[in-house]
């Protein structure tokens, strides 16, 4: 793999602690980016990359981007990865109650909506950058319960609104912001295997063409192209990273 892909781009990830969020941190540093991991579990050390960053509350946010753009001077990159959810993420679709609905859509899609608003003014002064969206097959797709049946579980119908919402936002500011040579895109993995029931994980190996489950390192090297100058002609986009789940 060239060396330049990243090398030397201010980058933000946010969640950078979590499961996909370590590899996408780990897969940029290899690569000699520089990251910035905005996690609310962290604590702040810019020097070692680290920023304690709550993504839901605004003045966190402009902490977050003053003492990125007080260190480097600018901000190349942007993967809106975190994934804040209530304590009842998952309940069946009839038990939801309408605050906790309000509260996700809010803590999700709101939060990747300030970001890109804050990221993109910064962007366009820069008129360079690149933002990677983390959205879902579920996004594109309509959900399989029957995966589910075998322990009683459900996917959480906010879920679907949230990364759907996601995925078609990044092409309205893809759009919006092409003319100032930002690109922004969208990469929506499939299922990644995280100690979820055996049930699940053999219902959905089973439908999924690759017959297996993804793992978080196979969705970081499409962050870093996207995020790359190889992907340089690339805007508005969804990379499906799903072992053919939505090809079928």
């Amino acid at each position: 793999m060239p060396r330049g892909r990243v090398e030397g781009k201010v980058i933000i990830v946010t969640g950078g602690s979590g499961l996909i969020g370590t590899a996408i941190v780990d897969h940029l540093k290899q690569h000699n980016a520089i990251v910035i991991n905005a996690e609310i579990n962290a604590e702040t050390d810019i020097d070692s990359g680290n920023i304690k960053c709550d993504i839901t509350d605004e003045a966190s946010i402009n902490n977050l981007l003053e003492l990125v753009l007080t260190k480097f001077g600018r901000i190349d990159g942007l993967v809106n990865n975190a994934y804040p959810r209530t304590s009842d993420w998952g309940a069946k679709f009839e038990d939801i109650p309408i605050e906790s609905w309000k509260q996700n859509i809010d803590m999700q899609l709101n939060s990747t909506f300030v970001l890109c608003q804050k990221v993109l003014k910064q962007m366009q002064l820069q008129h360079t950058g690149s933002i990677v969206n983390i959205a879902s097959i579920y996004g594109v797709v309509g959900n399989d319960f029957t995966i589910y049946e075998g322990y009683g579980g459900t996917s959480p119908a906010a879920y679907a609104a949230i990364k759907g919402g996601i995925i078609n936002f990044s092409r309205y500011l893809a759009s919006y912001y092409g003319k100032y040579n930002i690109r922004v895109n969208c990469v929506s993995p499939g299922g990644i295997k995280d100690k979820q029931h055996p049930s699940f994980i053999e219902r959905y190996e089973n439908k999924s063409p690759l017959k297996r489950m993804g793992e978080a390192h196979e969705i970081a090297p499409a962050v870093t192209f996207l995020l790359s100058e190889e992907a340089s002609f690339i805007t508005g986009h969804n990379l499906m990273v799903d072992g053919g789940w939505t090809a079928i």
